[in-house]
């Protein structure tokens, strides 16, 4: 099994230097070309004033009255956005992961020099800085790792003073997800396993790091790690499957039909 890419029939990950653009995550890349357009810095403005207002929330001592004169304020800008036009201002897709022919329409679109042909990473939950729900996640290619650093705010608090376990998980489901592109193709998710080695602390820079463990036809291994300073706080692996692209066009015409129904 090749796969296209070089093997020495342990189907381990491929040298660096044969490592190709196709081998590199779009999620990262795309993100950091997106051209700064008007729009985009005024949705990121908006999108970061958001996420300071969800964590001065999250951790006001303010008494009722004054959080009932902030509510009131906010609210009027609910208002004032409700007004709007609203749907989607971007083609495509939050997660590509699992694009299969979709994500190659990508491609195809940014090789003829569409500059918004991957605007849908701006929005991603994770990594976008024009969606408020973002920490955000901040991707980088490191030889063949991925390395993302990220500080999570008091709104994913679990345990006193520390991050919740399901948006530690949700962390290695995107950096993982990055670090499959260096099997050469994109899957989707089949399972990820953490383990919880101590931990994780809230407003205090986390390093996460992931690698291509192997590749087994369909089947890709990936596995991660993740640090704050110099100890270890949780462990992943995750099994990803190479995406059948015909089940992922149902999976658009369902979000084309869904966002149908909330314009009208």
């Amino acid at each position: 099994m090749n796969d296209g890419q070089e093997s020495d029939g342990t189907d381990r990950p491929a040298p660096d230097d044969v490592l190709g653009e196709l081998n590199r995550s779009p999620r990262i890349d795309r993100l950091a070309e997106l051209p700064p357009t008007e729009h985009r810095l005024a949705m990121r403005r908006l999108a970061g004033a958001a996420r300071r207002i969800i964590e001065l929330m999250s951790s006001s001592a303010a008494d009722a009255a004054e959080l009932d004169a902030a509510a009131d304020r906010l609210e009027e800008v609910a208002a004032v956005l409700a007004a709007l036009p609203s749907g989607s201002t971007y083609e495509g897709f939050a997660e590509a992961a699992n694009a299969g022919e979709a994500l190659a329409e990508r491609r195809r679109l940014y090789e003829t020099g569409d500059p918004e042909a991957w605007a849908q990473f701006d929005f991603s939950p994770f990594i976008g800085l024009a969606n408020p729900m973002s920490p955000p996640l901040v991707l980088r290619h490191e030889d063949e790792r991925i390395v993302a650093d990220v500080t999570f705010g008091s709104a994913y608090e679990g345990p006193p003073s520390c991050v919740h376990g399901g948006y530690v998980a949700a962390a290695f489901d995107e950096v993982l997800g990055a670090a499959q592109s260096l099997s050469g193709t994109q899957g989707m998710t089949a399972s990820l396993r953490v383990d919880y080695r101590s931990p994780t602390p809230l407003h205090q820079p986390l390093v996460v790091t992931a690698w291509l463990d192997r590749r087994e036809g369909r089947k890709i291994w990936v596995r991660g790690e993740m640090l704050a300073g110099e100890r270890l706080t949780a462990e992943a692996e995750g099994l990803f499957i190479a995406f059948d692209p015909e089940k992922f066009l149902a999976l658009l015409a369902a979000r084309a039909d869904q966002q149908g129904q909330v314009d009208r």
